[in-house]
């Protein structure tokens, strides 16, 4: 079919989408993401020649170009509608450049959603290419190689092949190990606390001590504990004071790329990685039966919770139809975007609220669903009123001795109608709604029970508040945090222990090279004000060159220093305590690409390994033989099994605890629940919570 316009975009499912709305005049096709690069097997940066890029096509894309290039020819124009962000413009020079295309044209579309109305809005309106975008991707490309490519070779020489070094990522694991050193640190301190159960009438409530005397007092041993129930010489306590208030509670803002990413890892469990891939598929576009294909969110790599006029008052119109008026906040408050935002683009939304979870269901996968539905009610409960609640603090005394009693009742649920953002701590936000109580009532005691606690050291991170940090303290950008936090655990710097990360002896070493031979590479401050140079040069402000020049002057002292500085490390093997069973000799610890593994000594005359597995301490509850061990599948998620397999298979999800049901004699399991464990019989009838 003949045709008169060329769009180049970088997917095919964005092609094909894009395809349908156009019309018979154009042509749609993908370039299938980038089409040159540095090359790999060299630094491919002229440092003397004000650090010249030499790009290269990317080998196997040799079809994929000819196939452009011959399209390009029989088109009167070709429009470049690659992604609306640094990379996409990036994609769009090269393509540029490739197909001998004039920078100056106005061949450059950009869209924040894909769907009809803003396509075609788009092709109404093309620009040139903005080439502040594209040096801003080439500054940020060039110094991650300059880094990369500058570190990596010192350290595969000084401690082992397969090793690597970068801006981000680097900051990334110190921050996991500080924080493992502040938690192997930490001293734990005792205190009690006092809880109380009362009751007025039958009505029964909670309350906490607070203090001696109306002075807050803490609680720090035993000792002190003896002196507050040494008081307390009757049931009868009198109210001494009420207070009522009316609070307000407002939406999360919408969704930026980290907050999707920290949101999605905790309600659904998503990792980083796929939660960006379900996103990219919900904007590339879903086949909606008789709609056809709609791309159903916006661009979903953007820091800005910016909203357009149009979607908010199609929201408020959805929000008083199907919630009440009432419910609508007409526009939603005024938020903030975080500091440094870029606000290149809108929040992460449906194209269009109308299109419910419930509406299209049956055209989404699993995943496709679940992602689409958090974006959906995030966003419409960002448009919506505040809830109220009503709050109610009682204070009880009896001899000096003060309880204090908080209740909440919600009054109206606003947007908690449609969404409630996460916790990082798992905890939900629950009502606690006390009786009736008034100044000069006398209330009682059902239970006085102290309890003793020992304070707790800083929790590992999760992928959710490791983003959330680096996004704090401005290190990265919403398109780099996924990679990022891929990397580190592809070279194993750091392991996925129960959803937590933990530094492996092999991100230890390196860090400590790092930190005492490129200290501005793991500066948190450093790094950040790089991120805002980086952002200067998109906006005209910088000049790449220069930018590259103030970082690598002081960088290429530090290579040389460390070149000469740093002595081999030798990752001795550790002895394993037994030998092997194919030639006798001693079997030795050694530290491979995925971590620790038992090898013989006798390498490479005898090449027997096997993996190390951790005992729980527990006997197989099926054979009664062999010993439960820790296992992983092949999308490394824990499990247990028995060490006698495949004599015994064993397998269970959850942790088996060495006990039996007491009611069917079946054995227990210790599964995870929302705010901590239970022990549960895997017959289901039977179970105890677990102390924290």
């Amino acid at each position: 079919m003949a045709y008169k316009y060329l769009v180049i975009v970088e997917s095919p499912a964005k092609a094909k989408t894009i395809e349908k709305y156009l019309g018979r005049n154009y042509k749609v096709v993908a370039s299938v993401g980038h089409i040159r690069d540095l090359p790999k097997s060299k630094m491919g940066i002229d440092v003397e020649n004000n650090y010249e890029p030499h790009y290269i096509s990317i080998r196997g894309k040799g079809d994929v170009i000819k196939g452009l290039r011959s399209a390009a020819k029989k088109a009167q124009k070709v429009y470049l509608a690659s992604d609306p962000d640094r990379e996409g413009e990036a994609i769009a020079w090269h393509l540029a450049h490739l197909l001998n295309l004039d920078l100056a044209d106005k061949n450059r579309v950009v869209f924040n959603e894909i769907t009809k109305e803003a396509v075609k809005a788009a092709f109404k309106e093309p620009r040139s290419i903005d080439l502040d975008l594209v040096d801003a991707q080439q500054a940020r490309r060039v110094l991650d190689r300059l880094v990369g490519y500058s570190i990596s070779p010192i350290l595969w020489r000084k401690v082992k092949k397969g090793l690597s070094a970068g801006r981000v990522q680097s900051v990334a694991l110190k921050m996991i190990i500080d924080r493992e050193n502040e938690i192997r640190k930490f001293i734990p301190e005792e205190y009690w606390s006092i809880d109380g159960n009362f009751k007025k009438g039958s009505k029964k409530f909670k309350a906490n001590f607070w203090g001696l005397d109306g002075k807050k007092k803490k609680l720090p041993n035993a000792e002190s504990i003896k002196e507050i129930t040494s008081r307390l010489d009757s049931k009868d306590y009198d109210v001494k004071k009420v207070e009522k208030k009316e609070r307000k509670r407002n939406p999360a803002a919408p969704f930026t790329t980290s907050s999707m990413q920290q949101e999605a890892a905790r309600k659904l469990n998503f990792r980083t990685r796929k939660t960006m891939m379900v996103a990219q598929q919900l904007y590339e576009g879903i086949a909606l039966g008789k709609q056809g294909t709609v791309g159903l969110i916006t661009y979903m790599r953007t820091d800005s919770t910016r909203i357009a006029e149009s979607a908010k008052a199609e929201t408020a119109e959805f929000i008083e139809t199907t919630y009440g008026k009432e419910f609508a906040a007409h526009g939603g408050r005024k938020i903030k975007n975080a500091q440094g935002a870029q606000d290149a683009h809108e929040a992460v939304r449906p194209s269009s609220v109308l299109r419910t979870p419930d509406e299209i269901k049956q055209y989404l996968d699993k995943d496709q669903l679940k992602l689409y539905t958090l974006i959906w009610s995030r966003f419409v409960a960002s448009q919506m009123t505040p809830a109220v609640l009503d709050t109610m603090k009682v204070t009880l005394e009896q001899n000096g001795v003060i309880f204090i009693a908080n209740g909440s009742k919600i009054k109206f649920k606003g947007f908690m109608q449609v969404y409630v953002e996460g916790r990082d701590d798992g905890k939900e936000d629950k009502e606690n709604i006390l009786p009736e109580l008034l100044v000069g009532d006398v209330v009682q005691s059902v239970q006085i029970e102290p309890k003793q606690h020992f304070t707790q050291p800083p929790a590992r991170f999760s992928e959710a508040t490791l983003i959330r940090t680096l996004e704090e303290k401005g290190v990265g950008r919403p398109s780099t945090y996924a990679p990022t936090l891929e990397t580190i655990q592809r070279r194993y710097y750091v392991k996925l222990q129960q959803k937590r990360f933990e530094p492996t002896e092999l991100g230890e070493i390196v860090n400590t090279l790092i930190e005492e031979f490129f200290p501005q590479i793991i500066d948190v401050n450093f790094t950040a004000e790089m991120e805002g140079d980086l952002d200067g040069v998109e906006e005209g402000k910088e000049d790449w060159v220069e930018v590259v020049d103030r970082f690598y002057r002081p960088f290429e002292k530090e290579l040389t220093n460390a070149e000469e500085q740093i002595e081999k490390i030798q990752i001795k093997d550790e002895p394993a305590g037994f030998d092997c069973d194919l030639c006798g000799h001693p079997m030795v610890i050694k530290l491979g690409r995925y971590g620790k593994f038992y090898a013989c000594s006798n390498f490479p005359e005898c090449r027997n390994t096997k993996p190390i597995v951790k005992e729980i301490g527990v006997v197989c509850p099926v054979c009664h033989e062999g010993q439960v061990i820790e296992r992983k599948s092949k999308k490394n998620r824990l499990f247990y099994g028995c060490s006698r397999y495949p004599d015994c298979d064993f397998t269970s999800w959850d942790k088996p605890v060495g006990r039996d049901c007491p009611k069917c004699g079946k054995y227990l399991v210790e599964k995870k629940v929302k705010g901590g464990k239970q022990v549960v019989c895997i017959n289901g009838d039977y179970e105890e919570n677990v102390q924290k």
